[in-house]
């Protein structure tokens, strides 16, 4: 069968970039020396060549790369590509895990379209150490990757008491519950009204009895299964990112 391809879709180039500026035709972007780096030592550009960038208000430009120097890079948006769109007001809500496992919820979390990263410290949590810092640096590198219009928004770690204390009562709390008799979750999600939503992972050595009760109690709490086995940390987000993606998110 022949392959047919569809050339109405913009031309967006390869290498993208996100950027803290204002993007309008014609106004010269200026990086700093980290991104002037990056396009001069490991994308090795040239001045002239064609770039994208997107800062998460004025949609995807394609940008000419009008000067490249040890410490800035001047780049020129020439045409927007795609306009601003918004990804699912979705939080993901989980305990800080092992550093590789924790850089990988991170990124993949930015891919399936998480708004919002959130660590929450609970009982059993083996890490309370996490550096917003790296965690925007991880995020932004997988939204220039993935080709999403945002980079999420990180926080600092919270307790999980603290963090419910403080709950919006506008959002609804998807808690993955491994340790009790829930329905599944894409049964319960399914069932939903489209809206502000938070899915909640836990530690590799999962919730506390008190902490479960407490989330049960609360009205804004829905309790789901993931299923019949025991999933790491890592691939539990994974996990109920999709689902909900799958049910009310951006990938129906």
């Amino acid at each position: 069968m022949a392959h047919t391809f569809d050339d109405s879709r913009p031309y967006v180039p390869k290498i993208r970039l996100y950027v803290q500026d204002s993007l309008r035709a014609d106004d010269i972007v200026t990086t700093g020396p980290e991104q002037a780096h990056y396009l001069q030592h490991v994308m090795r550009c040239k001045s002239g060549q064609e770039i994208a960038l997107f800062n998460g208000r004025d949609g995807e430009w394609v940008a000419r790369i009008e000067t490249l120097a040890k410490k800035r890079a001047t780049l020129l948006p020439v045409s927007q590509s795609r306009p601003q769109a918004l990804s699912p007001d979705l939080w993901l809500l989980f305990a800080p895990v092992k550093r590789g496992p924790f850089d990988f919820i991170i990124e993949k979390a930015t891919e399936l379209g998480a708004s919002k990263l959130v660590p929450v410290v609970t009982r059993f949590t083996v890490r309370d150490r996490v550096k917003k810092e790296r965690m925007h640096a991880i995020a932004r590198e997988a939204a220039e990757q993935c080709g999403r219009l945002d980079v999420p928004g990180v926080s600092g770690p919270q307790s999980l008491d603290d963090m419910l204390d403080s709950w919006p009562s506008d959002r609804t709390l998807i808690f993955c519950d491994e340790g009790g008799e829930v329905r599944p979750m894409l049964e319960v999600v399914s069932a939903l009204d489209p809206g502000p939503a938070a899915l909640l992972i836990g530690p590799e050595g999962g919730f506390h009895k008190a902490e479960r009760e407490r989330l049960h109690s609360l009205p804004f709490v829905r309790a789901v299964s993931l299923g019949p086995r025991i999933l790491r940390a890592d691939t539990a987000a994974l996990s109920a990112l999709a689902l909900y993606q799958a049910a009310l998110g951006d990938w129906r």
